[in-house]
């Protein structure tokens, strides 16, 4: 039997919400549709796409790869879709994108090569700096939008921002660390641990402040602006992070396993989100932007 359109959109949800009762929840069908679906993919693929474990699902090195596949095939669903609904040939003009460094790799790369095809008459600049001057360059008018984090969001006044992503604060581990089989595990656990420590859009800022409040003061072992970084030394040993779920992902780019776990106490989240001008109106290439960015998120087919 060939896997269906349904068993990888119901394969795509598990993997990006790390559970079956959220992806069921977003999708608003039962559990054990999503279960039965799983269990037929992998039958059907030969392989295991998650572990199973009382915390939940982890998703498996094969059912990672298989993840870059699936995303691709609902890509060109929504393009075959798009095809025939004729607004690729209305639309024109020029959009001027802003985005952060956190959010480029994660949220923005999918986002815009999904906008480049719907609307290709459409010219797109986009800029990546740090928060603050993207919100300097929106509210002088010489950005469209930005895709940025918005937690932090300075100017509330003169800018609209909507949320398409949260993202809570997770340990990052190596493969036998002790803390993986804890049952519980708290900030002060992390306090006696090396930390390697991200650098950019205010994520070692709000670390420090996250720890400082708690009282506990962290032994920096490595400060980098490289994710990848973080994820090679996290999986070699070299130190544990704390960080957004947004980029987890749980393999090195040497194969390392990287093992990710909830923090007892109330841990900041990250909010990424669209961000423009207040009272401004936008151009109709930037609304469709904006359309495509809450459809992308939602997983509604557009």
């Amino acid at each position: 039997m060939a896997f269906t359109l349904r068993q990888i959109q119901y394969f795509v949800a598990v993997a990006e919400q790390g559970s079956v009762t959220r992806a069921a929840q977003n999708l608003s069908i039962s559990q054990s549709s999503v279960t039965e679906a799983l269990k037929e993919l992998e039958t059907d693929l030969g392989v295991e796409l998650f572990e199973r474990h009382p915390r939940g699902l982890t998703i498996t090195h094969n059912g990672h790869q298989f993840l870059r596949h699936a995303t691709k095939i609902l890509a060109s669903v929504t393009d075959a879709r798009t095809s025939f609904s004729g607004k690729q040939n209305e639309i024109s003009g020029t959009l001027n994108i802003g985005v952060t460094s956190l959010v480029a790799g994660y949220v923005l790369s999918d986002l815009l090569a999904r906008y480049r095809r719907a609307c290709p008459g459409v010219e797109v600049s986009a800029i990546e700096d740090n928060g603050g001057y993207l919100e300097h360059l929106l509210v002088g008018g010489e950005l469209d939008v930005a895709v940025m984090v918005i937690s932090n969001l300075r100017d509330r006044m003169a800018l609209q921002a909507e949320i398409l992503e949260t993202s809570p604060y997770r340990l990052w581990l190596p493969m036998g660390h002790p803390l993986v089989s804890a049952d519980i595990i708290s900030v002060a656990d992390i306090a006696r641990e090396p930390l390697i420590m991200l650098t950019v859009d205010e994520i070692e800022e709000n670390t420090g402040k996250l720890l400082s409040a708690l009282g506990a003061r962290p032994h920096v072992a490595f400060r980098t602006r490289s994710v990848e970084a973080v994820r090679s030394l996290v999986a070699t040993g070299a130190g544990v992070a704390l960080l957004p779920d947004l980029v987890y992902r749980p393999w090195s780019l040497e194969g390392d396993r990287i093992e990710s776990r909830d923090v007892s106490g109330s841990l900041p989240v990250v909010q990424v989100g669209m961000v423009w001008r207040k009272g401004s109106s936008l151009p109709q290439a930037a609304r469709d932007f904006v359309g495509i960015a809450e459809a992308l998120r939602s997983g509604r087919p557009r």
